[in-house]
């Protein structure tokens, strides 16, 4: 007889969210130099009942409570049930291209979408 996996982390947040009744959570992801566009996708989701998390300071300026902001999103991502991502292409020709996904969106196991779909 197969023994059962162990649970990762992963399910046991979701596990948690869902014996909670928690409505889905999106993150809110992107440049912060589109924060009027993040806050009308925050508007938007919030309107359809989901719980939002976005940018609230702009972590591309030096600061001692986020020396790594790439970590810092890693641990946004791994909350959600799904990522919405504000003016980024979520496939693009170029890696080096200021609209390309960010690395670590792209090893998330979480929804993508894009607010146009």
């Amino acid at each position: 007889m197969p023994y059962p996996r162990p649970l990762t982390p992963e399910d046991k947040l979701a596990d948690a969210k869902k014996q909670l009744g928690l409505p889905r959570i999106v993150v809110i992801c992107g440049s912060t130099r589109f924060m009027t566009e993040m806050a009308e996708a925050d508007l938007r989701e919030t309107h359809a009942g989901k719980i939002v998390v976005k940018p609230g300071i702009d972590m591309k300026s030096p600061h001692a409570l986020w020396s790594d902001p790439v970590e810092a999103a890693a641990l946004k991502i791994r909350l959600p049930d799904e990522v919405l991502v504000v003016n980024v292409r979520l496939s693009s020709p170029s890696p080096r291209s200021p609209r390309a996904m960010p690395p670590v969106l792209r090893s998330a196991s979480t929804a993508l979408r894009h607010p146009q779909g």
